[in-house]
């Protein structure tokens, strides 16, 4: 392979003069610009011909890394497989060339998919009902915080001001309380990685508005302490809120509206198989318990005898004007279809089965800080030989080389070199014994011949990167340099 073509920026190819285009007249005729809205001088623009461009972004997308070609152990942030069919589904004429604001009697089999996913979560959690309006997993939250204050309001009860929040917490659960306009208080965490619950106690009074929970936690453990922490959230007046971020090994196991929680969000990009990242497509379909179902927010799908209308009237919020991401539920809907009630029933312990297969054969060279039964993901605290002075970090970089995505690192904030790994129900034990071989061989890898380690990776486009330098001075635009 030309390496030129291969490493090279599209702007360090141009030539002046060439060009890979040739557009038509376009028969509209001429149409000068004001003197105001008019460049002084040309952009700075590429000039190449059509070959170089077709092999140098045809050369770059094979960098691209995606669950189609390799595996990804990536903690709290799951990168399901997604299979062909979602997408086959998703782009059915019928579903694509929709318009939001279609009259509901031309897209009855697009309300009928909304309302059916609508159905089969609440199935599947435990609760009421369900809204697909918000459009992410953080969005979802900020959804359920509101209808949790419109709830209070309704009541007279304008003092619940309080969000309690785990120190394990993801970071979009004190954001969207915020976001909110409600106050977050921290509760803390016993020495084995679940919610303290005399701290709890400590900071329930009549000003709590809700509670949130991530459970199983970010540590990948159950919260086996959820009854009695429902009972004196709900003893205080406040309701309990699910972050959905973790419902895959729950999936055929239990439900979290069995375990006492009033209102959560799912992220249907992740539990139900819709490709995600860089943004989109994403959806945070939002589910109350019976009593908060006037709140979800409208518009809604209802159904009407045989029929199916978008219901714009109520008391409920409002999020936004349309129904959330429609191609993203058709991916789910196709997802839980394909599974079946009997199947699907599998995925909470088969994600369970492989987290605890990778974390019981990397615990005697990784130091494992809470030992015991996790879930569908577990934390790691570095190398357990401290004496190396190979890093979380360096370990990150190191498996590129081997051509595995990293795992999440730094987070949850609890240990110093947490190392997050997150297999996945659908992984293969093939996969998976792969990549125990490689963890262990780079832990040899950091005894042996630690700057090896250190300065990875060694195999890719881009070598390590000044990350400080990065972020504090990043360079996001071309610029021509003097020669």
């Amino acid at each position: 392979m030309n390496n030129k073509l291969y490493g090279n920026l599209i702007f360090e190819l141009s030539k002046p003069g060439r060009r890979s285009y040739s557009l038509p007249n376009s028969g509209m005729g001429s149409y000068q610009l004001p003197e105001t809205m008019r460049r002084a001088c040309d952009a700075q623009l590429p000039e190449c011909d059509e070959m170089t461009v077709v092999r140098h972004y045809t050369n770059h997308s094979a960098n691209n890394f995606g669950v189609n070609n390799g595996f990804y152990p990536l903690g709290s942030c799951t990168m399901k497989y997604n299979p062909v069919i979602n997408e086959e589904t998703a782009a059915m004429p019928g579903f694509a060339q929709l318009h939001p604001l279609q009259p509901a009697e031309t897209c009855q089999g697009a309300l009928e998919v909304y309302y059916n996913l609508q159905q089969s979560l609440a199935a599947l959690t435990g609760l009421s009902e369900f809204t697909l309006n918000p459009f992410a997993g953080a969005h979802g939250e900020l959804t359920g915080l509101m209808i949790i204050r419109a709830y209070h309001q309704s009541r007279g009860d304008d003092k619940r001001v309080k969000v309690i929040v785990p120190d394990s917490a993801h970071g979009t659960n004190p954001a969207s309380a915020a976001v909110c306009g409600l106050e977050v208080v921290e509760v803390k965490s016993t020495a084995d990685g679940i919610v303290d619950v005399d701290n709890l106690r400590s900071l329930l009074d009549d000003s709590v508005a809700a509670m949130m929970m991530t459970n199983p936690n970010t540590l990948g453990l159950f919260e086996r302490e959820i009854p009695e922490i429902a009972k004196l959230v709900h003893e205080c007046g406040g309701l309990m809120y699910y972050d959905g971020a973790n419902l895959n090994p729950m999936l055929g196991a239990c439900r979290p509206g069995d375990m006492g929680f009033d209102v959560m969000h799912i992220n249907l990009h992740k539990t139900f198989s819709t490709p995600h990242g860089g943004g989109g497509p994403g959806s945070g379909p939002v589910g109350v318990r019976e009593d908060l179902r006037p709140f979800l927010p409208v518009p809604r799908v209802v159904k009407d005898g045989d029929n199916y209308r978008i219901e714009t009237e109520g008391k409920g919020i409002s999020v936004g004007e349309f129904l959330g991401n429609f191609a993203v539920a058709v991916r789910a809907y196709t997802y839980i279809l394909s599974l079946g009630k009997e199947n699907i029933k599998m995925v909470g312990p088969l994600a369970t089965l492989n987290a605890n297969y990778i974390k019981d054969s990397l615990k005697d060279v990784y130091e494992l800080p809470i030992d015991g039964l996790c879930k569908h993901e577990f934390v790691f605290n570095g190398l357990k030989d401290k004496s190396t002075g190979v890093t979380t970090m360096d370990v990150a970089k190191r498996l590129l080389d081997y051509g595995y995505h990293a795992p999440t690192i730094y987070f949850p904030l609890l240990f110093h070199e947490a190392l997050m790994i997150e297999p996945t129900e659908n992984e293969s034990r093939d996969t998976i014994d792969g990549f125990i071989e490689v963890m262990r061989k780079i832990a040899e890898e950091a005894k042996n011949d630690p700057d090896l380690v250190k300065s990875a990776p060694h195999n890719t486009p881009i070598g390590r990167v000044d990350d400080v330098l990065a972020a504090k001075s990043p360079v996001l635009t071309w610029k021509q340099m003097n020669k």
